[in-house]
C-alpha cells in the first residue's frame, strides 16, 4: 500500500510595520495558511509551537533583534483565583455564559463597536464594519465558538471568540461593555474558560502573546500557574528567569 504524501506547508514572511504593542518597534510575522483536511492538526501543532490564528491564517512574531512578544497558556487544572480575582468572580456572579456557533449577530457587532469606540479608538479594529466583524468570527477552518455573556435579564456584556484545540481552548478574541470597566469581564471570561478547560478535562487555555512591557498585555501574566515558550519548550512562568527585552529595532 501507498502512504499518501502529506501536503508540503508553505511560510511566508510579512513586510514591516509598527508594532501594536511598543512604541518605536517594528514587527514582523511568519503566516501560513490553515487549510484542507488536515487543518485542526496543522492548527494543533502550531499552538503548541507558539503560533496563533486569525481567519484562516496561523502567525507567530519574528521580529528580528525583538523577543518582547511570549507565548502564554495557563495550566487550567492547577489554577486557584487570587484574592482579586476571587472579587471578580463574584462580581459577575449573575452572569450566564453560553457557548455559540462561530456566526456573527447584530447584537454582537454592536456589542463589539462599542467596545472598539471606547477601549480602541484609533485602532483599526475600530473602523471595522459589519462584514468586516463577520469575516473574523466566521472564517475559520477549526472548531470554532462564541462565548457568550449575558445578564439575567438577557443583555449581552461580553462575548470572546474561541479555539477548541485538542489540549486546550484558545481565547483569539474578548470583547465587552466599556460602561462596565469595574467588572473586568475580560479576566472573567478567561477565568470562565479556564473552568470550561477543566469540565472537558483540556490540561491547558491558551492566551496568545504575552508582552510584560505592554501594560493592555501585561494582566496575562496574572493566571497562574501559567507557562511560557521560550527558546522552543513550555517552562513555568517565573519572572526572574525571564529574558531581559533587547533595545528597539527598526527593520528597514
Amino acid at each position: 500500500m501507498h502512504s499518501r504524501a502529506r501536503r508540503p506547508q508553505f511560510f511566508y514572511t510579512t513586510t514591516p510595520l509598527p508594532c501594536p504593542y511598543l512604541p518605536g518597534r517594528t514587527e514582523r510575522k511568519i503566516v501560513t495558511e490553515l487549510t484542507g483536511a488536515d487543518s485542526e492538526a496543522l492548527h494543533d501543532r502550531l499552538s503548541r509551537a507558539g503560533f496563533r490564528r486569525s481567519h484562516n491564517i496561523a502567525y507567530s512574531p519574528v521580529c528580528p533583534g525583538c523577543r518582547a512578544c511570549i507565548p502564554i497558556r495557563v495550566v487550567a487544572e492547577a489554577f486557584a483565583p487570587n484574592r482579586t480575582q476571587r472579587r471578580i468572580l463574584q462580581r459577575n456572579a449573575g452572569l450566564e455564559a453560553r457557548i455559540t456557533p462561530a456566526r456573527a449577530t447584530a447584537e454582537q457587532f454592536a456589542l463589539f463597536q462599542r467596545y472598539q469606540q471606547g477601549r480602541h479608538p484609533g485602532g483599526d479594529m475600530a473602523a471595522m464594519g459589519f462584514y468586516d466583524y463577520r469575516a473574523m468570527v466566521e472564517d475559520t477552518p477549526i472548531t470554532t465558538g462564541i462565548v457568550e455573556f449575558r445578564e439575567r435579564g438577557g443583555r449581552l456584556v461580553a462575548a470572546c471568540l474561541t479555539d477548541w484545540l485538542s489540549d486546550g481552548l484558545s481565547a483569539v478574541y474578548s470583547f465587552y461593555a466599556p460602561e462596565e470597566e469595574r467588572r473586568s469581564l475580560g479576566t472573567h471570561a478567561v477565568m470562565w474558560l479556564i473552568e470550561e478547560a477543566r469540565r472537558s478535562a483540556l490540561p491547558y487555555v491558551y492566551l496568545g502573546y504575552w508582552v510584560p512591557e505592554s501594560r493592555k498585555m501585561s494582566y496575562k501574566a496574572g493566571f497562574r500557574p501559567a507557562e511560557v515558550l521560550l527558546q522552543g519548550q513550555w517552562r513555568p512562568l517565573e519572572a526572574p528567569a525571564l529574558p531581559a527585552a533587547p533595545a528597539p529595532v527598526t527593520v528597514g
